[in-house]
């Protein structure tokens, strides 16, 4: 979730490598545990998430499935495949905002690791469909975060910002070539663009998303009384 293109950060289906094992009572360390703690609780794209991996069958437990660490480079978080943990760079999430977004993009991840048999590590499109569904879905596409990069004033931006994130996050853990990363992207992205769930629609802020855990949230009861 990078905010420009001198901040390249990753988000993908491997985890960034930890620059130091983080002290528990260092005030970096207290602060990343804080704001997640925030944005798990506040969050509606984060509470929409924890729910639909709820309902199906997999738990999240922010003890064991969230690290806050001191990243190498600009990177702001990933999601570790291996351990099924999100890692959240204490070093580089700046406040409360991006630590939404970096909560919500890996989450995506975890939801699509738990729905999918996704090959993170050996086959690149299903990288790639992750990353288009983690752009699309997190708000890393917002207007609002869009204009803080001014990125903006063009048709169809939405889906362009979507593809250029996704390429950049697997060139950035992927040792494969710009041109094979743009392969894989055309050739998943119209349905991956597509795949909404759980949202069922791109939540473009956080009215939507609240939107969109109401409606999930009735569609749980509707589907338990069936």
């Amino acid at each position: 979730m990078g905010e420009g293109p001198g901040e390249r950060e990753r988000e993908e289906g491997v985890s960034p490598s930890p620059s130091s094992f983080p002290s528990p009572s260092s005030p970096r360390h207290a602060r990343c545990e804080l704001l997640a703690g925030r944005a798990l609780h506040t969050s509606p794209y984060a509470e929409l998430l924890l729910e639909a991996m709820r309902t199906s069958g997999c738990a999240v437990y922010r003890d064991r499935h969230f690290s806050c660490e001191d990243c190498d480079g600009n990177v702001s978080g990933g999601f570790d495949a291996s351990t099924s943990q999100i890692v959240l760079c204490q070093n580089n999430i700046r406040n409360q905002g991006h630590m939404n977004r970096v909560v919500t993009h890996e989450l995506i991840h975890a939801f699509d690791h738990c729905r999918a048999h996704v090959n993170w590590f050996t086959d690149v499109k299903h990288l790639a469909c992750s990353e288009v569904r983690a752009a699309n879905l997190s708000g890393d596409c917002s207007l609002g975060n869009e204009l803080t990069r001014f990125n903006f004033g063009f048709k169809k931006h939405h889906q362009t910002c979507v593809r250029e994130r996704a390429l950049r996050s697997i060139l950035a853990v992927r040792k494969v070539s710009r041109e094979a990363a743009e392969k894989a992207v055309d050739e998943v992205f119209d349905s991956c663009f597509n795949d909404r769930e759980p949202f069922g629609r791109i939540p473009h802020g956080k009215k939507d998303a609240r939107f969109a855990y109401r409606d999930f949230q009735n569609r749980d009861r509707y589907y338990s009384n069936v």
